[in-house]
């Protein structure tokens, strides 16, 4: 990067929208643009070195979620991950049933494949969430009828950085044999992501929130776990997803992978002291600052704030050339209308117009921080008059 051309670059808050590529992923991936190129199915030399690429690739995200390495399957990323699950599931055991439960604050990558399923003949139930975005761990279980194969809930939400009682949740679905999914993306990294101790059955990965490239990703399926085929082909990953594998950006998310387990206290840390310090410093320059989401259950590096009476999309035309942030998520952003999580949560339509989200991450620096509190600030008081 050219030092010069990164002074008059924004100051990125963003990065639950997605991350930069962290120098040690790019250095794992560098002899795979150049040197080993070779097909993983192939049984020569080139082919041997890239097959042993993935499969050392596999060991280190099963590592983060000290799982077996032949239970990840690598897909294009969240929305694949999203996809092969919860459409894997209806249609492998539509036989023993046809419900699903989910919440009223998944990710579209969730949401989209349950309309999906609903035009063809499933039911869902869509959970409500309380003020903070936490689902009633209760209200899971009174919703599960006989007809019940499928509980899909997101780990951590990626508007408000809320995270969910998934260890609760996932007790209540092995009492009932039904079998549960959680969307990690967001989580994935920066809190812990045991997939015994959250006890689910199906996790998703998206690489690029992770410091790792866009266009990759992971699903994690447990042991005995049966999902109907989502791509049809050749006998790849394990005869499960078919399509020769995108080695470069495997080696990428297994090193990104490496690297979230070994420095996970630290970024926890870091991420949420910056967090924080920003909170602290817009609550003190700006009046009428609402916090969304939940106080101590969250992400630690996501700050969602709502200014009573202005319009995030005014907030976002002050700040752009300074501060890189969203106003709800980013993978859908544009015209700004309430998001369904805020709407969800019932934030009053006054502060849920004037709604930022920040993210930290692991490259996050304390002046950063100082100079987006004070870009924003006076953004907000500007507006204000």
């Amino acid at each position: 990067m050219n030092p010069e051309n990164a002074i008059t670059r924004p100051i990125y808050l963003d990065y639950n929208a997605s991350t930069p590529h962290d120098p040690e992923v790019i250095s794992a991936m560098h002899p795979y643009l150049e040197e080993y190129f070779g097909n993983p199915s192939s049984s020569h030399w080139n082919g041997v070195q890239a097959k042993n690429a993935i499969e050392n690739a596999r060991r280190q995200v099963a590592s983060l979620l000290n799982c077996e390495p032949d239970e990840i399957v690598f897909t294009s990323g969240g929305t694949e991950s999203n996809n092969y699950a919860i459409k894997g599931i209806a249609f492998a055991h539509r036989d023993k049933g046809n419900h699903i439960i989910t919440t009223q604050i998944e990710h579209p990558a969730v949401t989209e494949v349950c309309n999906f399923l609903e035009e063809n003949g499933f039911k869902i139930t869509y959970l409500p969430v309380d003020e903070f975005g936490l689902v009633s761990v209760s209200d899971v279980e009174k919703a599960i009828t006989p007809q019940t194969i499928l509980i899909t809930i997101m780990h951590a939400n990626n508007e408000v950085g809320t995270v969910q009682s998934i260890e609760q949740i996932s007790k209540i679905a092995r009492k009932h044999s039904i079998v549960f999914h959680t969307d990690a993306a967001q989580s994935i990294g920066k809190i812990p992501t045991d997939v015994n101790t959250l006890g689910v059955d199906l996790l998703s990965i998206a690489g690029h929130k992770l410091y790792a490239p866009k266009g990759i990703g992971a699903l994690y399926i447990r042991e005995g776990v049966q999902l109907e085929k989502f791509m049809h082909g050749a006998g790849h990953e394990q005869g499960r997803r078919a399509g020769t594998e995108n080695v470069l950006e495997i080696v990428g998310l297994g090193k990104a992978c490496e690297i979230a387990k070994r420095d996970m206290d630290k970024n926890m840390s870091h991420m949420g002291a910056m967090r924080d310090i920003l909170y602290d410093g817009l609550k003190e320059k700006c009046e009428e600052i609402k916090l969304n989401g939940h106080p101590e259950k969250r992400l630690p590096n996501t700050l969602s704030v709502s200014f009573l009476g202005l319009d995030a999309n005014a907030i976002i035309s002050e700040i752009k050339d300074y501060v890189a942030v969203s106003a709800g998520a980013a993978c859908h952003s544009g015209e700004i209308k309430i998001s369904h999580v805020l709407k969800a949560m019932n934030v009053p339509v006054e502060w849920a117009r004037g709604t930022i989200r920040f993210s930290t991450g692991r490259m996050t620096t304390g002046m950063e921080i100082d100079k987006a509190i004070d870009t924003v600030s006076q953004a907000v008081i500007k507006l204000k008059k």
